[in-house]
């Protein structure tokens, strides 16, 4: 077994990790940007990092694997120099100095999580694979994809093992952003127009996505780039159908005309947000099964459902009149 340093321990992703490798029996220690916090949620030793830019040593001391899930995440609607400067300080330049920190101290392996942003927005009916060119979008999307690049480099230059997990939109209990906006939506019955999108879209459950992080730690040479999926892509229409149904409400879809999206598309303050809505955005997760034998734990419908039931409850628990 190994000892692991698991980076952002206190995120959404990082629950599932901690779960999948304690289970497995690796012996755990994490960061946090929260100040004040000795030991997580989890149990595990916290240490308190503001940003990985300063001396790391201490924090890296005796681990075996870096699993590095700290992020500045995707926001939207940024622009301009500011907002790729903010990125790269985390993105890029915390993500070479944690793995120049991680080689220096004789960490074996370092696992980052990417994002299918490095590659790019809309896959335009052929799924990206490892093999796709990167062109990024974006400020994070670009941010990730230096980060991949800067990992990179370090791993050549010391032999510091470097496994890539690009990533498309994960799910699970406790999600937050866009798909908590989304399950709130569905939660409260009312139509949407949805229902004449026909895209494809690939997600990943945050249980595959932690089975797919411990099988990095015990295959024996796992390095290398990987997008991970579920494997089951859908329409947007179709998960809103999915999310609604699991909530026990009654899906309803209204057909909007395509012209309509495509030219809701084209404004300039709401067309992101539109694409993102209509356009597919699909991966292909294939090198990660035969490469390294791994296999989704569980189905895209199995996943869907765990998070609304989450939803649920937190709701549940939020409106009892005995929370207080």
């Amino acid at each position: 077994m190994s000892r692991v340093l698991i980076t952002g321990a206190t995120g959404f992703v990082a629950r599932a990790v901690i779960a999948a490798l304690r289970a497995e029996g690796h012996t755990l220690s994490g960061t946090t940007r929260q100040p004040g916090i000795g030991q997580g949620p989890d149990r595990i030793p916290l240490y308190h990092v503001p940003a990985f830019d300063g001396d790391l040593a201490h924090i890296v001391a005796g681990a075996d694997v870096v699993v590095h899930l700290a992020a500045r995440t995707h926001h939207m609607n940024e622009r301009g120099l500011d907002a790729i400067d903010l990125y790269r300080a985390i993105n890029r330049d915390g993500t070479r100095h944690l793995a120049e920190a991680a080689a220096a101290a004789g960490v074996k392996r370092f696992v980052f999580m990417s994002s299918v942003k490095a590659v790019g927005e809309e896959s335009f009916g052929r799924p990206f694979d490892e093999t796709t060119p990167p062109v990024p979008e974006d400020a994070y999307g670009l941010s990730k994809l230096e980060g991949e690049r800067a990992l990179a480099e370090v791993a050549a230059r010391t032999g510091l093992e470097a496994v890539i997990l690009r990533l498309p939109l994960v799910y699970g209990p406790g999600v937050r952003g866009n798909l908590a906006a989304l399950l709130k939506l569905c939660d409260r019955g009312l139509p949407l127009p949805l229902g004449g999108i026909r895209n494809r879209r690939s997600f990943v459950s945050v249980a595959n996505l932690a089975s797919a992080v411990a099988l990095t730690l015990r295959h024996p040479a796992p390095a290398g780039i990987y997008f991970v999926s579920d494997g089951e892509d859908i329409s947007t229409s179709e998960l809103v159908a999915t999310i609604t149904r699991a909530l026990g409400k009654r899906p309803l879809l209204l057909p909007v005309p395509a012209a309509l999206f495509s030219f809701a598309g084209s404004l300039p303050k709401i067309g992101g947000a539109v694409r993102r809505l209509t356009g597919s955005l699909q991966v292909d997760s294939r090198l990660i099964r035969e490469s390294l034998g791994w296999r989704p734990v569980q189905s895209l419908a199995a996943g869907l459902d765990e998070m609304a039931q989450a939803w649920k409850e937190r709701a549940d628990m939020v409106s009892s009149p005995y929370i207080h």
